[in-house]
C-alpha cells in the first residue's frame, strides 16, 4: 500500500472538484501568490524521504522512482481537477559497478550506460592519438588494458576499437578537468569493459606510463542491462479548451548515484505546486503537465509519449506551446533562459519560441533580477517537442559547469566552482538546494502559466512559417552593442537603474542526457 503525507501541498488544491467551474479566471498574481517557500519544501522532502527508503536514488524502474510516480498520480488525481493518465512504458534499464586500481593503488572510476562485464589484471598501454581509429592501437594492446584519452568521437567507437585491437579492457580520461559526468555508450555492444576516470588521474597514469614505469591495472566490471517497466504522468485540466493546449514538463527519474533532488526533484516539484495551485481558477486554455520518466536515459519518456501523440493525426498541433523545467535550484546558481530567438547561440526554436524566452525575460525584469541564455540544443526533454516543431521553452539554474567571475557579479555565488557541484552524484540531496532561486523561478512558471492558461494569441500555430524576430539586445554604458553568436548573452535587469548591459560569457552548462563522447 502506499502512504504519502503532503499536508501542505494539498492545502493548495481546491476545496470542492465540483466547484471548480464556479472558480475565478487564472491571473499572474493571483496564481503567483499561492506559491510558496512551505510547499517547495515539503514536496522536496517528500522525494528526499522517498529516495532514502529506496537505496538513496529514484532511478527510473526503481522503487524509488515508482514511488515518486505514484505520489504524484495521486496527489494529481486527488484534485478533482485534472484527468490524470499514467503511461506505461518499457525501456532497458543500464546499471551495475565498477573499480579500478593501479599498482595497488584506487582509482576512482565510473562505468559507463550500456558498458559490458568483464574483469582484467593487465598492464595499462597507452594509445596514440585519440584512439578514434584502429591505427591508434598498437600491438602491445592485446591482452593489455588500454588507456585513452576523451574526445574527437564516441566513447562507444573506443570501446569499440579498443576490442578489435584484443584488448581486455579500457580506461578513459577526461579531456577537461574533472571526471566525466555520466557517460554513455549509446546502446548495447560488444565493447570492451569501459570505465570513465577523471583528467587528472589520466594525465598521472599516463605520465607514468610514458615514463617506461611499469603499471598493473586491475579493472572490473559488473554491468546490468534489463528491461524495465517504467511510467509518465500526464495530467490536463478539464476544463479549458483541449485544441489549444499550454504543455509543460519536468523528469522524474534521477541518476543511479543519488536521489537527484535538484536533477530533477526541483523541476518535479516545481511544476507540482503549479499544478496544485492552478485547481483553484478556471483557464480559457487547456494545460497540460508531463512528468516525463527516464531523461538520464535520453530522453525516453518525453520521446515515447510525443511518439504516441503522432500516432492520431492532430494530436501534436493542439499543444501550443511546450514549456521545460529541469534543474532549477542548482546550489551555485545562475538564472538561464532557453535561447529561443537564437540571438545568443544561433540555436533558434520554431516559431513561437522567441515569444516564450521573452515572456521569461520580462518575468526577471520586473523582479528586478538578472538573467542570462542557455543553448537551445535540444539535450532535455524539450527535444521531442522541437523535433515535432512545437514553440518551446523553460528554465535551468546549471549542472556541472563553471559559473564565471561576471555571472557571480551577477547571480551571487562563487566563481570557478560549478553551478551544481552534486550534479549527478550523491550530495544532490535537499540539504543542496538554493531555495531562492527555487522559490523565484517556481514563481516564473506559474506567471507564464497564467498567461498561456489565458491567451495564446502570442503564439503562432504549430507549423506555422512565421519567422521569429529576434530582441534587439541591450546597449552597453559605452554605446557599443555586446553580441555573441555562440556565447551566452547575460542581461541585467533595468529595476533600480536606467540602463542594462551584455555580458560576454562562455557557454552556458547544457543539461541532458548522459554524454556520448
Amino acid at each position: 500500500m502506499r502512504s504519502f503525507s503532503l499536508p501542505v501541498l494539498a492545502a493548495l488544491a481546491a476545496p470542492c472538484a465540483a466547484t471548480w467551474p464556479k472558480l475565478p479566471p487564472v491571473t499572474s498574481e493571483a496564481l503567483q501568490a499561492l506559491i510558496s517557500l512551505d510547499q517547495l519544501t515539503s514536496g522536496a522532502q517528500q522525494l528526499q524521504a522517498i529516495a532514502d527508503a529506496a537505496g538513496g536514488n529514484r532511478v527510473f524502474g526503481s522503487k524509488g522512482h515508482n514511488d515518486t510516480v505514484f505520489f504524484l498520480y495521486d496527489t494529481l488525481l486527488a484534485t478533482g481537477y485534472y484527468d490524470v493518465d499514467l503511461q506505461e512504458f518499457v525501456e532497458l534499464f543500464s546499471g551495475g559497478t565498477a573499480s579500478l586500481t593501479a599498482n595497488g593503488e584506487v582509482v576512482e572510476a565510473d562505468l559507463f550506460t550500456y558498458d559490458s562485464s568483464g574483469s582484467a589484471s593487465a598492464p595499462l598501454v597507452a594509445v596514440s592519438n585519440l584512439g578514434c581509429e584502429t591505427a591508434d592501437y598498437p600491438p602491445e594492446a592485446a591482452n593489455a588494458v588500454v588507456l585513452v584519452s576523451r574526445g574527437e568521437c564516441t566513447f562507444a567507437q573506443k570501446a569499440l576499437n579498443a576490442a578489435a585491437a584484443g584488448a581486455l579492457g579500457a580506461v578513459i580520461y577526461n579531456n577537461v578537468p574533472g571526471a566525466i559526468s555520466g557517460g554513455t555508450l549509446s546502446e548495447p555492444d560488444d565493447y570492451a569493459p569501459a570505465v570513465s576516470i577523471s583528467q587528472e588521474a589520466g594525465l598521472e597514469l599516463l605520465a607514468q606510463v610514458e615514463a617506461g614505469t611499469p603499471v598493473t591495472v586491475e579493472l572490473e566490471v559488473n554491468a546490468v542491462l534489463e528491461n524495465r517497466t517504467t511510467y509518465n504522468v500526464i495530467a490536463e485540466t478539464k476544463g479549458g479548451d483541449h485544441d489549444n493546449v499550454i504543455a509543460l514538463g519536468a523528469h522524474t527519474d534521477s541518476v543511479e548515484k543519488g536521489p537527484g533532488i535538484n536533477d530533477n526533484g526541483s523541476g518535479t516539484i516545481g511544476i507540482l505546486n503549479v499544478a496544485l495551485a492552478l485547481s483553484n481558477f478556471t483557464v480559457t486554455n487547456a494545460v497540460r503537465f508531463g512528468f516525463w520518466s527516464a531523461e538520464e536515459f535520453g530522453l525516453k519518456g518525453s520521446t515515447y509519449y510525443v511518439s504516441t501523440l503522432n500516432q492520431t493525426a492532430g494530436e501534436v498541433t493542439k499543444i501550443r506551446a511546450y514549456l521545460n523545467f529541469d534543474m532549477i535550484a542548482s546550489p551555485n546558481y545562475a538564472y538561464l533562459i532557453y535561447d529561443g530567438d537564437g540571438s545568443a547561440f544561433n540555436l533558434t526554436g520554431p516559431p513561437g519560441s522567441a515569444e516564450i524566452e521573452a515572456v521569461f525575460e520580462d518575468f526577471y525584469t520586473s523582479v528586478g533580477a538578472n538573467y542570462a541564455a542557455t543553448a537551445f540544443d535540444g539535450r532535455s526533454d524539450y527535444g521531442p517537442f522541437l523535433e515535432n516543431n512545437i514553440p518551446s521553452g523553460g528554465l535551468f539554474t546549471g549542472a556541472e559547469e563553471i559559473k564565471t567571475a561576471e555571472e557571480a557579479a551577477l547571480f551571487g555565488g562563487t566563481a570557478d566552482v560549478p553551478y551544481d557541484v552534486n550534479y549527478h552524484q550523491a550530495g544532490d540531496t535537499i540539504a543542496n538546494l538554493a531555495w531562492d532561486a527555487f522559490l523565484l523561478n517556481t514563481k516564473s512558471i506559474a506567471n507564464s502559466v497564467a498567461l498561456y492558461a489565458t491567451d495564446l494569441s502570442s503564439i503562432p500555430p504549430v507549423n506555422s512559417t512565421t519567422v521569429p524576430t529576434k530582441r534587439p539586445r541591450s546597449v552597453s554604458p559605452r554605446g557599443d552593442v555586446r553580441r555573441a553568436s555562440d556565447r551566452a548573452y547575460v542581461r541585467r535587469s533595468t529595476l533600480g537603474e536606467k540602463r542594462s548591459y551584455g555580458v560576454k560569457s562562455r557557454p552556458r552548462a547544457r543539461k541532458g542526457p548522459a554524454p556520448t563522447m
